[in-house]
């Protein structure tokens, strides 16, 4: 038994079902001493007698769970803190059931104390859910992005909502740089042609282009923004951004972007826009019919944000008619996207299933950053301040 654990005997049995893996609390906790509530003499560690219940809502790993060591982020993983969780007596249900009301994430919320969920497979936390779950007092983002949780809600509630701040943000950056590339390089008709058996330069070198000297805006700057334009600089592209706030000149200059205060006057100006803005109520949908119709056309548009940032219909007729000339990224709504979405058979595009933020090196990341923040909500303490999406009541400023 480790040092951390020796306050307590803990005796846990573990059962799994098809989509659930549970840790009842049927536990058997002995505190050793009477110092369950106290500092601990020389380690200044305060030890939480309270046992809690934790939910964690991730993608099934099905047969690729045991071909990594360090694939933690799906429900087989749990993010490698099931033990950890059990010698503390805390009970760890984790699933990929989330959707109804006979979902196993509906059924264990009523007397949840932490959910934690992932932009990948999110578990939407809904106002009303909200309301069902009296004893919910965290909700945890393994990642970054909470827009899958009624914040007004959760504030109203008093429940603290913090992520993984910065845990996937270069994954993500490099993510958004390769597909620019494959819009760009019209690369997908090329794999195509090489798996069927076929052979056309033509059908690829007719719509292939170099990315040196072409426009590139970003829909916002935040950490992604940044990173990404960081990355296309040695490309030779005329850089510009758009954000509530601006960059510092000295990284602005040293990055070589310019600023653009108006979203519409910077739109028929790219060749390629990023989008890089957080879901809220004021970016839901931005980019409608209307939006589109002022982009350049035959403009290419990378979206690994928040697929709801989009009109979807709109962006798949402009697809169609040819006014976009590609549309990537691994964003949809709802999420898992419906087999009869329209991105699925829209021409020119080049979608995929929401991955970019969960590379194996983001999920040690994000399973680190999510261990340390139960760790500190246990013993009372704050987290970094940059985690926190809601805090006593407040949303954080990009979510106002």
């Amino acid at each position: 038994m480790s040092d951390n654990t020796q306050e307590y005997l803990v005796q846990v049995h573990t059962t799994t079902t098809q989509n659930t893996i549970v840790t009842p609390l049927e536990e058997v906790v002995t505190p050793l001493d009477n110092t369950s509530s106290k500092n601990v003499s020389g380690e200044g560690r305060k030890v939480v007698s309270e046992k809690k219940k934790i939910v964690g809502v991730f993608y099934k790993g099905n047969e690729y769970a045991k071909l990594n060591p360090d694939f933690v982020g799906c429900v087989e993983g749990a993010l490698g803190i099931r033990e950890w969780l059990e010698s503390q007596g805390h009970q760890y249900i984790v699933t990929d059931d989330k959707e109804g009301p006979d979902s196993e994430l509906e059924r264990n919320l009523p007397d949840a104390h932490v959910v934690i969920s992932t932009p990948f497979h999110p578990a939407y936390v809904t106002a009303e859910r909200i309301k069902k779950a009296k004893n919910l007092e965290l909700l945890l983002t393994a990642g970054i992005g909470s827009d899958h949780i009624d914040l007004k809600a959760a504030s109203a509630a008093g429940i603290t909502v913090a992520e993984v701040t910065g845990s996937n943000v270069v994954s993500v950056a490099e993510d958004e740089l390769m597909r620019i590339l494959i819009l760009i390089r019209n690369f997908l008709p090329g794999y195509h042609q090489s798996v069927n058996g076929e052979w056309n330069v033509a059908g690829i070198a007719h719509r292939a282009y170099d990315l040196e000297g072409k426009t590139v805006g970003t829909v916002g700057a935040g950490r992604i923004g940044k990173l990404l334009l960081q990355r296309l600089k040695p490309f030779n592209c005329n850089l510009l951004y758009f954000d509530r706030i601006r960059m510092d000149p000295g990284l602005e200059k040293e990055i070589g972007a310019n600023f653009e205060e108006d979203l519409d006057a910077m739109l028929p100006k790219c060749d390629v826009i990023v989008i890089n803005t957080p879901l809220t109520e004021q970016t839901r949908g931005l980019f409608d019919k209307d939006k589109i119709s002022k982009c350049k056309k035959g403009v290419l548009i990378v979206n690994n944000a928040r697929g709801a940032i989009m009109d979807t219909q709109a962006v798949a007729d402009a697809c169609s008619n040819g006014h976009v000339a590609g549309y990537s990224g691994d964003v949809w709504f709802p999420q898992p996207a419906p087999k009869d979405h329209p991105w699925r058979y829209m021409p020119n595009h080049a979608m995929t299933p929401h991955v970019s933020g969960t590379t194996i090196d983001a999920q040690l990341r994000y399973a680190a950053g999510v261990k340390d923040m139960l760790d500190r909500h246990f013993r009372g303490e704050d987290f970094p301040e940059q985690n926190y999406i809601v805090k006593e009541g407040q949303l954080a400023s990009q979510y106002r």
